[in-house]
């Protein structure tokens, strides 16, 4: 089905501004304690099962080139009628012989060149809790507690996806906003410890030019007490890539710096990240593709470190690398990004110039 059925497309956010930290306002019990709340209008989940096998009405009739198709708890991206990402938001369906504790909502998969060449892994057997594009914590400390939110399959924490709070399409691109809960589970009882809101946009691009994932995150500590994220390797926002990427060879990684060998490039910081290998299209034949994952000069500690996986397609920017930080009570942590999925090996003069000017947005 189509997102807009059952919604107005005037539908508009309402007035977070995920790009920069504000104020925090004490969430409500509801919230704070995990109901779920579906907009009216917006219920796209709930919506499912009363239009399942509904027709998808072509782009061309909305007059808006971005729009937004939902899934079983999914929402596509599809610019010119061609995938482009989709969001994560539901349960999902676990690959077969996966346990339940690997469960995770509130990830981008799969991302999807121009020509149609699948950029991303889900679920991979040699870590599980790889989900293509995704946000979390390894290494966290809280009220004598460990929780870990990113190693699912240790049963320290989970990711859950508890409000759908708005979608827009337009003649400029599309966007949804959600938002995210962290449970700590090492406590007496499921614990909430962070809200995670998620702004993921895709705007227009010109035919033949790689896709922009615009992805916004504000994380806000609603507990009282402090969230220590100390000192580690990799914690932040991850990238797996496909499959077929595992293995040194198959893998390519250019950083902002110049910087192409994996060892030297983990640890070090960069303003982009360029990670790419062969891919099947279902339009033009296999090929090379690939991601450049841009981090913004408004996150912390930029330029970023980056975890760059010796042998795997895994990529994280980690400002943990750096060193220990605190969360406090009430306190804020934003992250800006933004996604370019293109065909072909990577133009570092072209990547630059669209890291300056989209640096540059307000």
């Amino acid at each position: 089905m189509v997102c807009d059925r059952g919604m107005s497309q005037s539908v508009e956010f309402g007035r977070t501004d995920f790009r920069h930290p504000v104020p925090w306002s004490r969430p409500s019990a509801a919230l704070r304690w995990g109901a779920v709340v579906v907009l009216g209008c917006l219920a796209c989940w709930g919506l499912l099962a009363q239009t399942a096998g509904a027709a998808t009405a072509p782009s061309e009739a909305s007059g808006y080139p971005v729009r937004l198709e939902c899934g079983e708890g999914s929402v596509t991206f599809k610019l010119r009628s061609k995938p482009v990402v989709t969001y994560h938001g539901g349960h999902g369906v676990l690959p077969a012989g996966v346990r339940e504790e690997y469960r995770r909502a509130g990830y981008l998969h799969p991302l999807v060149s121009p020509l149609g060449r699948v950029v991303t892994g889900d679920y991979p057997k040699n870590h599980l809790h790889h989900h293509g594009v995704w946000a979390s914590w390894t290494r966290t400390e809280i009220d004598g507690r460990k929780p870990d939110f990113w190693n699912m399959g240790e049963k320290k924490g989970r990711v859950e996806m508890i409000q759908w709070l708005g979608a827009r399409e337009s003649a400029d691109g599309a966007e949804i906003e959600t938002l995210h809960r962290y449970v700590d589970l090492t406590a007496k009882v499921p614990t909430p410890i962070l809200l995670e809101g998620w702004k993921v946009r895709v705007p227009v691009t010109p035919a033949g030019k790689p896709y922009r994932i615009d992805l916004t995150v504000r994380q806000t500590n609603v507990t009282e007490h402090s969230l220590a994220l100390p000192e580690y390797r990799y914690g932040g926002l991850g990238f797996r890539g496909l499959d077929a990427w595992d293995g040194a060879p198959n893998c390519s990684f250019l950083s902002s710096e110049g910087v192409t060998n994996r060892v030297t490039g983990n640890e070090s910081h960069a303003r982009w990240c360029w990670i790419g290998g062969a891919a099947q299209s279902v339009e033009g034949g296999d090929g090379i593709a690939g991601v450049v994952l841009l981090a913004h000069p408004s996150n912390f500690r930029f330029p970023e470190p980056m975890r760059i996986h010796p042998t795997e397609p895994f990529f994280c920017w980690s400002p943990q690398q750096a060193g220990d930080f605190t969360l406090p009570p009430r306190g804020v942590h934003a992250m800006r990004y933004r996604i370019l999925v293109a065909d072909g090996t990577p133009d570092p003069k072209t990547i630059e110039r669209e890291w300056l000017e989209w640096s540059r947005e307000p």
